[in-house]
């Protein structure tokens, strides 16, 4: 197993007191962007001298010129380098010629090494300068086999004498290091202050580089004015991150579709959507890539067979090329999809050593299809493209036809934005443009889903940003205090939130937050508490479980759950609040407040920093039946269950239990709402059994069963991500709903029109939904049909459009315009189905809706579905509604008319009145 960096730092460093360094030479400042490189001796600029890495089976250590190899105040370190990157004891070490007098420097410490004029398969470790072009593909093997390198040189002079804009894919030097992470560059190295560290340095997030990056995207979008990714799917989102990865399309909003990066010897090409690689729309930018990621190479291009068409694309234009299902010793390019990471190494070895890859593919449906997984983490396509610097995000982007990026535009860079933003919460200067900060936000947010753990490139980042987000303490953002989404306040609220959910120690993040919404009084119980959970789901959707218990902000809690049920699927959610408020002008609260992790194991320790109600997230299908749970480090919650909470209990424990929020639950429903709110409520059982009998006629007409499989949930919020409630699970409402929620008597008296609007989306099924027309329209059935059976509120009271003149206005306007189909929604479209409720009863929608349960082959476009319905009602209450539904514009078709002509007319149809009528 191979040791971690931190293992690796301490073996270097063993004995090492102080960095005595030569006077002469000038170094180079050494860029990391591997997985494996880490960085040994930092100056106090930040700028990294000596590093670190793996490659293969073997090891580097790359000192920053050729004369520290030489100098006898280094030798502890020279010492302890040649003992770490041998991996046999007692292996023979060979010197470079050109490096002579480090032979007698060894010896002299009791170290045998000879003069090898090259690195030979029998040697431990070989020693050399970093300007010999000649040994580079054996210094390569050498180490990839297991052989120890320790290599110096500087490309400052070299750059002057070559070209700074090739430093890095032609430095001598770079052709063998870069392999393993590691670039001289052609920058000088500060000499003047250096420390030796505990622990491994962190690595500087921007380096400059940019002009041959710049030449780069120049040559991959030559003749390019606009990049068209109208392919026929919908592309993710890139995330560009390493120091040695550019962009290359992106939209308004600076959210990339396309980018390229260097590393090693090789060279990347990543779209977000495989489409994206075969359109005939994009045939000069790929042929641009393909030779930009072939070079001078000799060698052929391999496309994978799921790409034929950008294989026939590449025959057209004379590329040598051939389908190949996986790489070859032969092959300078390959061409693949992002769905497998089967050759993730074999394709990470390709590049780095010089191979050049055109990959493609979108993250977002794999998130879709495993939840609580990160895509950041375990997508193919990441497992792949993480280490280059590129990934994937789950994140969509609307296709369209783009022009270029201007060099604005391409200025943005994750890691560059990240610097100046840390300058910006140091410093307190405004120089980080406001597009930059909202767009750094979400970016960092993702970038900080990579697994750090082991990795020092990520670790840096992670350590550099802990430190400046406590430094500068997180704002206090309220209702009463918004923070602008393209503010600094808004980028540390996202930034600090990932972060922890990262494995970070949230506490110190969470200083100061505990006044905003937890009284300072509380604290977490030392005693765990064990809560039983009924771990059986029926329905078809995962469904939250109240545990009853509340995690403070910045704590971390010790959860343990049974064996069997470690492999059941089973999560932990932290908050109710899971609306992503990412895209909001102005934030009332963070973005993201909730979290999820899996149980996969029997103990696992969860944290959140902003706090929230504990759940169980039981997966659809689950039969576990009763499982207990014990939690340490949360503290009990308001809770009422209907028909077990006994009025004593609730009084007792809405006073003692003053975390932030509670909830009110029963069979069918569970309302989350402020504390506040229900330390004001006496008795939540009328309210209760209101809602229980409101839930049982919304079944009764969708047809149904009842108890709901799994309960509805309304949790109320300080901001939602649309509109003032929106349907879902939970649906969400904003705090002013509360009372209506809760308060029996305002219920009674006033009707419950939105939350029942929103538990009718739940209800609507895509078989006899016309969207867009219904998607406003049928929902609402359920509110009349509920404040009528269950309220006794007669729909021209139970909202203002329902009013019979406002009703008859409408009818006539649309009529008038000749029952135009676009204008066949909301209030209009609901007309027609309440025209039919009030001839034939609500008997006839709830057979339908239980009928459309069991129908197969359903149709999907609308024209159809709306056929279909013409023909069920028809045969359902036993008339001919052809004339009725096309006097509302209906596209009726002639079958379908034809087969209902049997029946007998509708006469008291009433659109017969309306001069649009056709029949």
């Amino acid at each position: 197993m191979a040791p971690t960096p931190d293992a690796a730092f301490e073996t270097l460093m063993n004995g090492v007191t102080s960095w005595d360094i030569p006077k002469g030479p000038i170094p180079s400042e050494l860029l990391l962007i591997g997985e494996a490189a880490f960085p040994v001796m930092v100056n106090d600029r930040g700028q990294v001298l000596i590093a670190a890495s793996s490659y293969g089976q073997g090891r580097l250590v790359v000192m920053s010129h050729e004369g520290y190899l030489l100098h006898a105040g280094l030798a502890p370190f020279i010492l302890n380098a040649v003992g770490w990157l041998s991996s046999s004891p007692g292996a023979p070490i060979g010197v470079h010629p050109s490096l002579a007098s480090l032979v007698n420097l060894l010896k002299g410490f009791g170290v045998e090494a000879q003069i090898e004029p090259e690195p030979r398969e029998a040697l431990g470790v070989y020693c050399t300068g970093a300007y010999n072009n000649g040994l580079t593909e054996k210094l390569v093997q050498f180490v990839k086999q297991g052989g120890g390198l320790l290599i110096g040189g500087q490309a400052w002079y070299w750059a002057s004498r070559h070209g700074r804009d090739k430093v890095l894919s032609s430095f001598p030097g770079n052709q063998v290091t870069s392999m393993a992470g590691v670039y001289f560059t052609d920058i000088h190295g500060d000499r003047s202050h250096f420390k030796v560290s505990k622990k491994v340095p962190k690595i500087p997030l921007h380096v400059g580089c940019g002009q041959q990056l710049r030449q780069d995207q120049q040559q991959l979008l030559e003749g390019i004015s606009e990049l068209d990714i109208q392919t026929g799917g919908v592309p993710s989102q890139l995330l560009v991150h390493g120091a040695l990865a550019f962009p290359l399309g992106l939209d308004a909003s600076l959210n990339c579709f396309l980018a390229a990066a260097h590393y090693g010897r090789g060279r990347v090409v990543v779209a977000a959507h495989e489409g994206m690689l075969c359109a005939p729309k994009m045939e000069l930018f790929l042929l641009n890539a393909v030779r930009w990621l072939a070079r001078d190479q000799k060698g052929k291009i391999g496309v994978n067979p799921s790409l034929k068409d950008l294989h026939a694309l590449l025959l057209k234009h004379g590329l040598q090329c051939r389908l190949e299902s996986h790489l070859t010793s032969d092959l300078c390019v390959y061409c693949c999809k992002a769905y497998s990471d089967k050759e993730a190494k074999e394709l990470q070895e390709f590049v780095a050593e010089g191979g050049g890859l055109l990959i493609g593919g979108q993250a977002w449906w794999w998130a879709s299809q495993n939840p609580g997984r990160s895509a950041l983490a375990a997508f193919p396509g990441n497992v792949i493209l993480n280490c280059f610097g590129l990934s994937i995000l789950p994140r969509t982007l609307s296709p369209g036809c783009f022009p270029v990026p201007t060099p604005e535009m391409r200025s943005y860079h994750f890691r560059k934005a990240m610097s100046e933003f840390r300058t910006v919460l140091n410093h307190g200067t405004e120089n980080l443009e406001k597009s930059h900060l909202a767009k750094l936000g979400v970016d960092g947010a993702a970038f900080l889903q990579i697994p750090a753990q082991g990795v020092p490139t990520y670790a840096s980042l992670h350590r550099l940003l802990r430190k400046t987000l406590q430094q500068a303490g997180l704002p206090a953002v309220s209702k009463e205090k918004p923070v602008a989404r393209d503010s600094c306040e808004a980028t540390m609220l996202c930034l600090a939130t990932e972060l922890a959910h990262s494995g970070t120690d949230c506490s110190q993040l969470a200083q100061g937050l505990g006044t905003q919404t937890c009284p300072s009084r509380m604290q977490a119980s030392a005693d765990p508490i064990t809560v039983e959970i009924n771990g059986t789901n029926p329905g078809h959707e995962d469904s939250w479980v109240s545990t009853g218990l509340y995690l403070l902000e910045g704590q971390n809690a010790e959860i343990s759950l049974p064996a069997a049920a470690a492999s059941a699927g089973l999560k932990v959610q932290i908050g109710c609040h899971t609306d992503d408020l990412s895209k909001a002008k102005k934030l009332s609260r963070a973005p993201v407040v909730t979290h999820q992790c899996c149980m996969d194991r029997t103990q696992r320790s969860v944290s959140c920093l902003w706090g929230g109600l504990l759940y169980v997230i039981v997966p659809k299908g689950s039969q576990l039946g009763p499982v207990s749970v014990t939690i340490k480090g949360a503290v009990p919650a308001p809770y009422y269950k209907l028909g077990k909470t006994s009025l004593e209990e609730w009084r007792s424990c809405v006073q003692e239990n003053p975390a932030p929020w509670g909830e009110l639950a029963t069979d069918n429903i569970i309302l989350t709402v402020p504390t506040a709110n229900l330390q004001a409520l006496e008795d939540p059982a009328p309210a209760l059994h209101l809602w229980d009998e409101m839930m049982q006629s919304i079944s009764r007409l969708a047809a149904q069963p009842f108890p709901f499989r799994r309960p509805e949930r309304i949790v109320a919020d300080v901001q939602i991500s649309a509109g003032w409630m929106h349907s879902g699970y939970p649906i969400m409402c904003h705090l002013e709903s509360v009372k209506e929620l809760i308060d029996e008597t305002v219920i009674r008296s006033s009707g419950l029109w939105g939350p029942i609007h929103e538990l009718g989306h739940n209800q609507q099924r895509h078989g006899w939904e016309f969207p867009p027309h219904t998607t406003e329209a049928t929902c609402n059935l359920w509110s009349v049909y509920v404040h009528e059976t269950v309220l006794g509120i007669p729909r021209a009271r139970a909202h203002p459009a329902l009013n019979p003149a406002e009703r008859e206005k409408r009818i006539k306007a649309y009529v008038g315009k000749g029952a135009p189909l676009s204008d066949w929604n909301v209030w209009t479209a609901l007309e027609t189905y309440l025209q039919l409720q009030e001839a034939f009863g609500w008997e006839p929608f709830t057979q339908l809706f239980a009928a459309y349960q069991t129908f197969s082959g359903l149709p999907k476009d609308n024209v159809s579905k709306m056929n279909l319905w013409v023909k069920k009602f028809s045969e359902t209450v036993q008339k001919n509604l052809v004339p009725f539904f096309e006097a509302w514009g209906w596209p009726v078709q002639r079958e379908v008319a034809d087969s209902l002509a049997c029946l007998p007319c509708w006469q008291e149809n009433p659109m017969s009145i309306y001069s649009g009528t056709r029949r």
